[in-house]
């Protein structure tokens, strides 16, 4: 059985005493929550966040990295820096940094590997546009992102990557993919690595939806077969709504 886990990516939100209020506000509201949950801040929150989370059941990721370790990368932050701070857990391949920052699918893939290399946890995103849906190309856009993401590593690496399936439609516009939709969407990224890694590998990956989600929708898309939790984005920046959304079986 898999994990529910549940991440916020605040993007680029509050100041740190902004992130210490707020995670005091969560830590009694998640407690008790079944769920893996993440919040994935601001390099600049980093410090402040794990110190506050500590000893709480509130992992601290961040949201980019280079998937170099040391070297002239002006504004860049390296894996190990991020794994000295006591970072778990990192974001890679997000939309807005594949579509702001011209981020390849070989730049995921060169930053997941890195990531491993460094005992941090990947959360890799992928998801198709307007134009792409509306092709019907969504399936053939998110398994060959899947795919390239996952190029080269083991099959143990590939059972600990989280993916985060976001139609890029959907992020910040208030617009979700239907539950049938987004676990069918992930059930194709599932038995693409079943076809590459076996169906033992792609059972144990933990694929999550994100886009739109809120405490209104999280339920149905997080009760669906194949959908293990979710990548909240706006409705991670309200302690007591993101609360909702972890407590979503309660």
């Amino acid at each position: 059985m898999r994990r529910k886990v549940i991440a916020g990516n605040w993007k680029m939100n509050k100041l740190p005493n902004e992130a210490i209020n707020f995670i005091d506000k969560l830590i009694p509201l998640v407690k008790n929550s079944e769920a893996e949950v993440i919040l994935c801040v601001p390099y600049i929150d980093i410090f402040y966040s794990t110190l506050t989370a500590q000893k709480t059941n509130i992992k601290i990721g961040a949201q980019n990295m280079h998937y170099e370790e040391t070297g002239a990368y002006t504004g860049e932050v390296s894996p190990s820096m991020l794994k000295s701070v006591g970072i778990e857990y990192v974001i890679i391949g997000h939309s807005e940094r594949r579509t702001y920052y011209n981020e390849t699918d070989e730049d995921v893939n060169k930053k997941i590997k890195s990531a491993f290399a460094n005992g941090l946890k990947p959360i890799v995103c992928v998801g198709e546009t307007l134009e792409q849906r509306e092709a019907n190309k969504t399936e053939e856009i998110i398994t060959n992102q899947t795919e390239k993401a996952l190029e080269g590593l083991t099959t143990e690496q590939v059972q600990n990557t989280i993916i985060a399936y976001e139609p890029i439609w959907a992020i910040g516009t208030g617009k979700t993919a239907t539950s049938e939709d987004a676990n069918n969407s992930i059930k194709a990224i599932r038995n693409k690595i079943s076809q590459i890694y076996g169906q033992n590998v792609s059972d144990r990956v933990i694929i999550q939806y994100g886009g739109s989600v809120k405490s209104t929708n999280c339920k149905e898309l997080f009760n669906m077969s194949d959908i293990d939790g979710g990548l909240v984005g706006g409705a991670s920046l309200n302690p007591e709504e993101f609360a909702k959304i972890v407590n979503y079986d309660k």
